[in-house]
């Protein structure tokens, strides 16, 4: 456990206080088109609840609601995830993912539990258990919500990471490598070219409609870090998610100067 924790200060420490403070404000709320060569699959749309209290701990909560579109054939997609997450951005505490199926709702619920070392996973069908596992915790994972504010507090770090991720009920990795590179970004939702830092990296499992392999991100090049494009690849080949909407106060994507 101490390398465990040895691990972690350094990764707080290629971080940003300043903008994880911004990072997490409760109410910011964004949606996504994804699409894929132009053609819109579904919508992404992630929410930043206040702040609340798990254990006896101060944790950052948000939710993320992933649609597909009701004109694409063949595909039908309603899901529902919940991520409890330490304030610093970098690790979960607690997921959940409720997912419409033909004959009902599943349920999923993954408890990292730190002090005894064990993540501990449960399945449900319409509210009736059907499976349950505990495996050994080693390090600090992420699950795939807390993985993209993972990403936006280790935006500036200029390394690269393999972030221990929960996907599917495997205990895999995904590999970042945060250049820091500064790239004017284009998007349908504004008239001009947005300011960002660009990142690479792989995910190392697969995931909703196939997600694996290779991808590439631009989040806003200011304290706030906001997602607003990445490439990723799918079942159906390379997709686009793109920002179409935002509510975060005040806040509007960063202008190309």
């Amino acid at each position: 456990m101490k390398r465990l924790l040895s691990a972690l200060a350094l990764i707080l420490a290629a971080t940003s206080v300043p903008a994880m403070a911004q990072m997490f404000q409760p109410g910011e709320d964004l949606t996504y088109r994804v699409s894929y060569l132009n053609i819109t699959l579904g919508t992404i749309r992630t929410l930043v609840e206040p702040f609340t209290t798990l254990d006896g701990k101060r944790v950052a909560k948000v939710k993320v609601f992933i649609n597909s579109h009701p004109n694409i054939p063949f595909v039908s997609l309603q899901s529902v995830y919940e991520s409890w997450m330490d304030t610093s951005g970098t690790y979960s505490y607690k997921f959940n993912a409720n997912t419409k199926t033909d004959d009902g709702w599943e349920f999923d619920q993954y408890v990292f539990d730190y002090p005894n070392k064990k993540i501990i996973m449960e399945k449900y069908r319409n509210k009736a258990k059907t499976s349950s596992k505990t495996i050994d915790l080693k390090r600090y994972y992420n699950d795939g919500s807390s993985l993209l504010f993972a990403a936006r507090a280790l935006l500036l770090s200029k390394k690269s990471y393999r972030l221990p991720t929960v996907i599917m009920e495997d205990t895999v990795g995904t590999v970042i490598n945060f250049q820091g590179s500064r790239e004017n970004v284009e998007i349908d939702a504004v008239s001009y070219p947005v300011k960002t830092v660009g990142f690479t990296g792989d995910a190392n499992w697969t995931g909703i409609y196939g997600l694996s392999g290779r991808f590439e991100g631009w989040f806003s090049d200011d304290e706030a870090r906001i997602p607003i494009k990445a490439k990723m690849k799918v079942y159906v080949g390379s997709v686009t998610i793109e920002l179409q909407s935002w509510k975060r106060g005040s806040w509007q994507p960063p202008k190309a100067g």
